[in-house]
């Protein structure tokens, strides 16, 4: 698949899920992943920091298997070569891991996020050809160990005007909050534990994607009207 083709099914998602099986609640990761597919989740980060590279290229074969069966989105965290290896559709990279113009040099067709906390940063992403910006942590977050405190979400309606790629967010989003979150713009709502600790996961992702929908929907019919 070509970058084009892939973020036109980028576009059509919703709901973003990124799995990391310690926070799967002693689920194999792979059960969580695919009771997020039959939700309905098109977009999947697979999030492995702990274990071998032998362990992660495992777990990541058998996340292409499933995504591709479903025909979803398949972002590896950090690592391009993993990525490259599974054939999956894209790369997240953070602050901290390849520079986003050398992963762009070697991976013109896959999908390149970039974690951003401020608009320099997603700026500086966009032009250097990100596919998208994550922006975030929105709200205080145990899912990862940064020293950025919690952006809030007046950070959207900061950053993303001056965007001309998609952008998702993520950082302690839940059901409590995400309306607030979707009234600044977002779209693309990335959550970690709100759906893979949850003990009904196809039910946390039905009830968060129908929020996400009905924004969706609203906006469609200004559009119309």
């Amino acid at each position: 698949m070509t970058h084009d083709e892939r973020i036109k099914k980028f576009h059509q998602t919703d709901l973003y899920v990124v799995i990391t099986e310690k926070m799967c609640k002693g689920r194999p990761s792979e059960f969580v992943l695919e009771e997020c597919l039959k939700a309905g989740v098109r977009l999947v980060q697979f999030r492995e920091k702990d274990g071998d590279d032998r362990m992660k290229y495992n777990k990541a074969v058998q996340f292409r298997k499933i995504t591709h069966d479903y025909g979803a989105l398949l972002i590896i965290d950090d690592r391009i070569d993993l990525a490259f290896i599974v054939d999956a559709d894209g790369v997240h990279l953070g602050q901290n891991d390849l520079p986003i113009h050398e992963a762009r040099k070697i991976a013109p067709n896959l999908i390149i996020g970039a974690s951003t906390h401020n608009l320099e940063q997603a700026l500086k992403a966009q032009e250097e050809g990100a596919s998208y910006v994550n922006i975030g942590p929105l709200f205080p977050t145990q899912t990862k160990t940064t020293s950025v405190s919690p952006l809030g979400v007046d950070a959207l309606g900061k950053i993303s005007p001056y965007l001309n790629i998609p952008f998702t967010c993520m950082g302690g989003i839940k059901l409590e909050n995400i309306d607030e979150v979707l009234k600044c713009g977002a779209r693309h709502i990335a959550v970690v534990t709100a759906v893979t600790e949850a003990d009904n996961i196809q039910q946390s992702v039905i009830q968060l994607r129908e929020k996400i929908l009905s924004y969706k929907e609203k906006e469609m019919n200004i559009k119309k009207g």
